[in-house]
């Protein structure tokens, strides 16, 4: 791990370094939904809706710049509250360094504590780094989109995983 490298709720002094952060990564053209950051007015209201509706959201730092993120939005719908859709990224110059284990366990946790039972997540198939990752935590691989995704070409496919929260039965304790 890199020295100096702390993990924080986001708070709105994190929001331009957040969005740096996530522009950079959208930008790999590999990873997101996203292939460039939203406005920063729209990163703006979305971390504040975070905040605000008290959905675990974690930024990793370093030398107070944001390297990393990782967060959970739970389902807007009362009849799918339950469950949350989880989010990340890591800046390329931090990868590999246990980041990503860190920022998902302590969103996780806090997941857990603020009452959502199930995870949701959705990955580029080929992205082979986060499928570990995500299966070393314990979501379960639950399904193949295919064509899913056009970015440049071909179109690719998404892994769907879930992770349940409240029973017990995936393979890492949080």
């Amino acid at each position: 791990m890199a020295p100096h490298t702390i993990i924080e709720p986001i708070a709105v002094r994190h929001i331009e370094s957040y969005h740096r952060a996530l522009d950079l990564v959208a930008r790999e053209r590999r990873y997101l939904t996203f292939l460039e950051a939203p406005p920063l007015e729209d990163t703006r209201k979305f971390v504040l809706g975070m905040i605000e509706n008290k959905h675990p959201q974690f930024v990793a730092l370093s030398d107070r710049e944001v390297i990393g993120w990782c967060d959970i939005r739970r389902h807007f719908f009362p009849s799918h509250a339950h469950r949350g859709s989880l989010g990340m990224g890591i800046i390329p110059a931090y990868r590999g360094q246990g980041l990503g284990l860190r920022l998902m366990e302590t969103t996780l946790k806090q997941a857990r504590e603020y009452g959502i039972g199930r995870v949701e997540l959705s990955v580029h198939a080929d992205n082979a780094r986060a499928i570990r990752l995500y299966e070393k935590v314990g979501f379960v691989s639950e399904g193949v989109s295919k064509d899913a995704v056009h970015i440049d070409e071909p179109l690719s496919r998404r892994r769907q995983y879930g992770f349940d929260l409240q029973s017990g039965l995936n393979a890492r304790p949080l």
